[in-house]
């Protein structure tokens, strides 16, 4: 049995991988929409290796009939677009932040709590969490169960697509421009980002920090224990894909290293690669492309009380964005559908 399938912000880095993964993976798809803006309309995404799919206007295309929709647009248009859809009949998954503190919303990473998605009929939709969060979880998870996560401290290593398409182009552009000695002009991000390092990703807030540290903060606690305790700092890194996490976590329970790295072994979607030599660790460069969460430098932190540290990397527009919503529709399409 295949399924009709919209994909909303087809055009962008997240729409084109959705679509990527989508086939690669084989997923039942009868028929498949790719939808974005008035200005994208006619142009064609690749499905496959073969396929090309032209483009609809999202405004002015019916959901009626649609099964699954996909959407990765801005959280405003995701706004207006999603309640529509699902009003239509449709299991809308949304990789914007804008439905993820509904109550009424599953925020969903199979991996850890696919559980969650019976509660997908409130309002037919599901939430995809914010991409740094996701690869989070993923590891945490394992060693949540076997002793008890107290306190999180979190630096993230994010890569220019995060910003989507433009974020990777203004990369290029400041690094090419700063080798030919043009002046850097800073568009996308509010600072240089070639050759630099940029603690500010999105707003801030009145207590200091930034809308994405409160993400990963709010989406932790939703997803894996509200009692968690999480302190983040996300900082943008002159990377094109794949974002990195240094992870400092206190337990309540006494856990070893070795302890901590069978289980990180058994979780499904995590990969362990922790050598203590030369190059015995996965950086943004080696993940990219890749489906799984990497987890090295396993090791005690002496600072506190069963304290672990951990490295965390991810292809960030794999795992932390299409990957996680194409499973997603893979376990609502097995359980649910």
């Amino acid at each position: 049995m295949g399924y009709r399938v919209a994909v909303v912000g087809a055009t962008g880095a997240v729409g084109r991988e959705i679509m990527t993964t989508l086939s690669e993976r084989a997923f039942p798809v009868d028929d498949i929409a790719a939808l974005a803006s008035e200005r994208s309309v006619g142009s064609k995404i690749s499905f496959g290796e073969d396929d090309e799919v032209k483009v609809q206007n999202l405004a002015a295309f019916d959901f009626k009939g649609t099964d699954i929709v996909l959407s990765s647009p801005g959280a405003s248009i995701s706004a207006q677009f999603s309640p529509k859809a699902a009003q239509k009949g449709a299991v809308v998954i949304d990789n914007t932040s804008h439905f993820r503190m509904d109550p009424d919303v599953p925020l969903v990473v199979p991996e850890v709590n696919a559980e969650a998605l019976a509660g997908y009929s409130k309002r037919n939709i599901v939430a995809n969490p914010n991409c740094s969060t996701i690869q989070m979880v993923v590891a945490l998870k394992p060693l949540h169960e076997l002793a008890r996560i107290r306190r999180v401290v979190v630096a993230t290593y994010q890569s220019a697509s995060g910003s989507g398409k433009e974020g990777m182009d203004e990369l290029f552009t400041q690094t090419r421009g700063i080798y030919v000695n043009e002046p850097v002009r800073p568009e996308i991000f509010t600072k240089q980002i070639a050759f630099n390092v940029i603690p500010h990703i999105d707003s801030f807030m009145d207590d200091g920090s930034t809308k994405e540290e409160w993400k990963m903060v709010v989406e932790t606690k939703k997803i894996l224990d509200p009692a968690i305790k999480v302190s983040a700092t996300c900082v943008r890194v002159p990377v094109f894909v794949g974002h990195a996490e240094a992870v400092s976590l206190e337990f309540e329970n006494p856990i070893s290293p070795e302890e901590a790295r069978e289980a990180l072994s058994a979780q499904e979607g995590v990969t362990v690669i922790d050598h203590r030599v030369d190059e015995g660790y996965v950086t943004p460069a080696e993940c990219a492309g890749e489906d799984q969460v990497y987890v090295s430098r396993i090791r005690s932190d002496p600072t506190v009380d069963n304290g672990l540290s951990i490295w965390v990397v991810s292809d960030n527009l794999r795992k932390g964005a299409a990957l996680n919503a194409v499973q997603i529709a893979e376990t609502l399409t097995r359980d649910y559908l």
